[in-house]
């Protein structure tokens, strides 16, 4: 008996393809809290605060509001800073990739010798590998100067822009854009 121009089918994708999804919804629910860049950079709610405390209060609101945002922003400053230096560029690819895959993106823990491997090392570790790995490049003070710039134009920004069209979920404690506020 043939089989031939018979589909065969399958319930459940191959394990490297069911990986990949894994990571895919991963990285949609992680960037499911960036809040959208109209909203950010709406023109209209600029304008100069009435003084330190208040400028303060905005930084506080806004941070917590655009924390997304913010972190992508700096993280594409410190990847444009590295484009002259493409040893450094691709560390910070691989460590990046070693951080999606060791740290974001795994669902079960990691088992060494049969021993359970903390979270918490993991991170220790991972962050003491990035410095010592950024650190032997030779692009630190680029690094730290790209970082510095990132973290300014957080703050001006945070500063800056007002937060009368957001409004904080009292539940969650989170601040949210309002329905009625102006998005253009």
């Amino acid at each position: 008996m043939t089989t031939y121009g018979t589909i065969p089918t399958s319930s459940s994708p191959p394990a490297n393809l069911e990986y990949i999804t894994r990571a895919k919804e991963r990285i949609k629910a992680g960037l499911g809290t960036r809040r959208p860049w109209r909203l950010m950079f709406n023109f209209r709610s600029f304008n100069l605060p009435s003084g330190f405390p208040d400028a303060v209060s905005r930084v506080k609101s806004n941070i917590g509001f655009f924390q997304m945002n913010y972190a992508i922003l700096i993280l594409v400053i410190l990847f444009l800073s590295l484009l002259w230096h493409p040893i450094s560029l691709l560390v910070w690819v691989a460590l990046m990739a070693a951080w999606l895959f060791l740290y974001f993106l795994r669902d079960e823990p990691i088992v060494l010798f049969g021993r359970l491997v903390s979270d918490r090392i993991i991170l220790v570790l991972m962050l003491i590998i990035t410095v010592v790995l950024l650190l032997f490049t030779g692009a630190i003070l680029n690094i730290i100067i790209a970082v510095s710039v990132g973290v300014v134009v957080v703050l001006v920004h945070a500063a800056f822009r007002n937060t009368h069209d957001l409004f904080l979920d009292q539940e969650e404690g989170r601040l949210f854009s309002s329905p009625g506020a102006p998005v253009s």
